[in-house]
């Protein structure tokens, strides 16, 4: 799976754990930064990963800052990104099964990087469910239509 993957100087750590786990997977990594602890701005790595998903050039995001919530906020202003802020598998599993969620962010000062692994793999190998919740997705995709000029 090719995976989009970005990070403020907030996530930097757990971007270098996430970045091996995924490679160990055998997936391939599209790394948009950032690659240092200087301070800097969460939607400068937030925006390209998450054009790379809404592109089809990712087939999903991760997304790391201190808490992953303005990081996620980011990444789904983009249209065509569900980007789910989850510190639980169980969120994970249903935002994929449910949400068809295609970004996943965290909180580097939330979360450990044991927990964080078990996400991920939780998130990139469950499917999306389909039936009366792709109704639902649809309209999340028509309130983009609607809000996102």
């Amino acid at each position: 799976m090719k995976i989009a993957v970005a990070c403020d100087h907030g996530g930097l750590t757990l971007k270098a754990a996430l970045l091996s786990f995924l490679k160990s997977r055998g997936d391939e990594v599209v790394d948009f930064g950032t690659d240092s602890a200087a301070s800097c701005d969460y939607p400068d790595y937030a925006l390209p990963a998450a054009e790379a998903v809404a592109s089809g050039a990712c087939e999903r995001g991760i997304l790391i800052c201190s808490t992953g919530i303005g990081i996620s906020i980011a990444a789904n202003k983009v249209r065509g990104i569900r980007c789910a802020h989850c510190h639980d598998t169980y969120s994970a599993k249903y935002t994929r099964l449910h949400n068809d969620a295609n970004m996943l962010a965290f909180g580097q000062k939330v979360i450990g990087e044991g927990l964080m692994l078990e996400i991920v793999e939780t998130f990139l190998s469950t499917g999306f469910e389909g039936g009366r919740h792709q109704r639902r997705v649809d309209k999340i995709s028509a309130i983009e239509v609607k809000y996102c000029k």
